[in-house]
C-alpha cells in the first residue's frame, strides 16, 4: 500500500470569507474554508496564471478541522451613493456628459467675468478652470460620477450610460471574525506537497482568506507528515490562540469535514471541486465529505508557530 503524507496549513486571521453563491449584493461565506478557495491559494503561490492547468493541485485530498470556527460578521454597504468627481474618462466615454460639462464650465466663466471689477472681454481660461476647480475635481448635479450600465447610443454609436443620476446599491457581505482552521492536503508524493509548503511562505502572488481584504496572519504551512487526513487530526493539538501563544485543551473535540475519493452511502456531493480558476468565471464539480467529531491524543505534540 502506497504510503500518504499530508501537508497542514494553518488559516487563521482577523476575517475570512469563502463564497459558495454569492453575487454583487449578497455574498455569502461558507462556515469553513472550501477546497476551491484553498486549491486557489495554492495555486496563486505557485504562480500559476488562471488558464493553467491545476494538475496534481486539484487531486488533492481535502481536509479541514475547525480549532475555532469564527462568529459570523455582517457587513453593511452602500455602493454608488453620493456625487463623484467628473473623470477624464466620464467625458470621453459620455458626449452627454461633456457637454453637460462644457454647459457648466460656461457658467462658470460668464460668473466670472460679471463678478470681475474690470472684466475682461477676453477672460484668462486658466482663470475660469481655476474657479471651477481643478479638473478631475469638478461634479455635475444630479450627474453618477462614474458611469454605469453602460450601452450604445442609438443615434451616435458612442458607448454612453442608461444611468445617470446617482443611485446608491445596497450590499450585504458576510464573513468569519477570529476563526482558526487546519487544513489538510493529502498527496503520496511529499515532494509535491513540500512545494506546495514552500510556495506557501514564499508566495508568488499575493494570498488571501477567501476575499481580498483578508489577508492570513502567521504561518501558513505547518509541515509535512506521514499519514492520513483522520490520523494527522487525532494526533495535531489544537492551534494555538492568537497573542497567547498556548494551545487550548487537548479534551475539545472539533469538528472535521474529510474528503472521500469515492462516493460514500448516505453521503451527499459538495460542489467545491476546482475544475480551472478561468478569467470568466471559475468551474466547479462535485466532491464527497464526511463529517467527524476529532478527538485529539492526549499526547499530541504541542505547536511550535508564530500565530
Amino acid at each position: 500500500m502506497t504510503q500518504t503524507h499530508v501537508l497542514l496549513v494553518r488559516l487563521a486571521g482577523p476575517l475570512q470569507s469563502w463564497g459558495v453563491a454569492s453575487r454583487f449584493a449578497l455574498r455569502d461565506t461558507h462556515p469553513r474554508p472550501t477546497k476551491s478557495g484553498v486549491v486557489g491559494l495554492c495555486a496563486a503561490a505557485l504562480g500559476l496564471d488562471r488558464d493553467e492547468p491545476l494538475g496534481e493541485l486539484a487531486a488533492l485530498l481535502f481536509g479541514v478541522r475547525a480549532d475555532r470556527p469564527g462568529t459570523p460578521l455582517r457587513d453593511y454597504h452602500t455602493v454608488g451613493g453620493g456625487r463623484y468627481p467628473i473623470r477624464p474618462r466620464d467625458l470621453v466615454t459620455d458626449h452627454r456628459r461633456a457637454s453637460a460639462m462644457e454647459t457648466a464650465m460656461e457658467v462658470v466663466a460668464d460668473t466670472v467675468i460679471a463678478t470681475t471689477v474690470d472684466p475682461d472681454p477676453d477672460p484668462d481660461p486658466g482663470a475660469v478652470a481655476q474657479s471651477a476647480g481643478p479638473f478631475g475635481h469638478s461634479a455635475l448635479d444630479a450627474w453618477y460620477g462614474a458611469p454605469k450600465r453602460i450601452a450604445a447610443d442609438p443615434v451616435s454609436g458612442a458607448l454612453v450610460s442608461s444611468e445617470v443620476r446617482r443611485h446608491a446599491v445596497i450590499t450585504e457581505r458576510w464573513y468569519l471574525a477570529d476563526a482558526a482552521f487546519l487544513v489538510g492536503l493529502q498527496h503520496p508524493d511529499p515532494a509535491f506537497l513540500e512545494r506546495i509548503a514552500h510556495a506557501l511562505e514564499h508566495p508568488k502572488r499575493l494570498l488571501w482568506l477567501g476575499r481580498k481584504s483578508c489577508p492570513p496572519s502567521g504561518e501558513l504551512a505547518l509541515g509535512v507528515v506521514p499519514g492520513t487526513l483522520e490520523e494527522v487530526f487525532r494526533t495535531k493539538p489544537l492551534l494555538p490562540s492568537e497573542g497567547v501563544g498556548e494551545a487550548p485543551a487537548t479534551g475539545d473535540r472539533p469538528w472535521a469535514w474529510i474528503e472521500s475519493p469515492h462516493p460514500l452511502t448516505g453521503v451527499g456531493p459538495v460542489s467545491d471541486q476546482p475544475v480551472r480558476f478561468d478569467a470568466g468565471g471559475p468551474v466547479h464539480g462535485p466532491r464527497w465529505e464526511t463529517r467527524h467529531r476529532v478527538t485529539i491524543a492526549p499526547h499530541a505534540t504541542e505547536w511550535d508557530i508564530i500565530p
